[in-house]
């Protein structure tokens, strides 16, 4: 082998480092950039809103547009109903998708294959095609503009029931097998021995429920009339006027308001979600 040869593959052995980190520092530029861009807007005041070129870093940073939002908006009442929607779909979808996720796993019973099929085929199914027949059946049981018709019917999850499932087939059947000759049953097997080793997995499921949900705008817009009920994307809509004024800063003051929660919420959950699919790898 050639001295040239040699000399060539060090060098583009020592410059593949610098071409990863390039690609992904400008990866997370596009990514980052709209979020630095709002924040940046909801610093200024609205006159400075469609500065060209615009400032990064506002030069006299005022909380102007926060306070407009607080003042056109119950900002307090919408984060509490997002709060408590987001919070009860997101511990509704880890219990239906543990239960479901393990009797497709561990269980035996007729029709196993095609329940499963049928569940998964619901995940190709726009939401906008199935919200005029639940639209319906919530207007009969009277939980149309209540925050119980946003939380019920997003208890069931054909993605989380798919990722439990996965979950649990990779966990060692010893487990179960054991504990059921020291005379436990199926659901004393469950909580006891398998929910415990899935909770990584579960928490999984909360975490990404909790932040789809959050921002979640089309059922709230179909189900909710009254003021009251509205979730926080939904109240937003409401400062959709300032945008014909110039005052986007007050928009997008809102927009910043509402991804707080949403970060916060994956920044905790970051190592249990990281946790639960490096310990999916690790058994399947």
């Amino acid at each position: 082998m050639s001295h040239t040869t040699l000399t060539t593959g060090r060098v583009r052995h020592s410059l593949a480092p610098w071409a990863w980190i390039t690609g992904l520092a400008v990866c997370a530029l596009l990514t980052l950039g709209p979020v630095i861009w709002t924040v940046s807007t909801s610093l200024r005041t609205p006159a400075r809103s469609f500065d060209l070129p615009p400032e990064i870093i506002p030069s006299a940073p005022t909380a102007e547009a926060y306070r407009g939002v607080f003042e056109q908006i119950d900002v307090w009442l919408l984060a509490l109903n997002s709060t408590l929607v987001t919070a009860l779909i997101a511990v509704g979808q880890m219990i239906t998708a543990g239960l479901a996720g393990y009797a497709f796993a561990r269980l035996e019973f007729r029709f196993k294959k095609p329940l499963f099929a049928l569940v998964l085929a619901t995940m190709m199914v726009p939401l906008q095609v199935t919200i005029v027949p639940v639209f319906l059946v919530l207007k009969s049981m009277g939980l149309t503009d209540t925050l119980l018709g946003l939380i019920v019917p997003a208890f069931p999850t054909a993605f989380g029931t798919f990722l439990m499932r996965q979950y649990f087939l990779g966990m060692p059947k010893d487990l179960g097998e054991a504990a059921m000759l020291d005379g436990a049953g199926p659901w004393r097997v469950f909580r006891s021995v398998y929910a415990p080793l899935a909770a990584p997995g579960l928490a999984i499921v909360g975490v990404l429920a909790f932040n789809y949900h959050w921002n979640e705008f089309f059922r709230p817009l179909i189900l909710e009339t009254s003021a009251q009920n509205y979730t926080l994307p939904l109240g937003l809509v409401s400062l959709q006027g300032n945008l014909g004024t110039g005052s986007v800063s007050v928009v997008l003051a809102g927009v910043v308001l509402s991804m707080i929660p949403a970060v916060a919420v994956f920044v905790v959950g970051q190592r249990p979600l990281r946790e639960g699919i490096t310990s999916a790898g690790v058994n399947r």
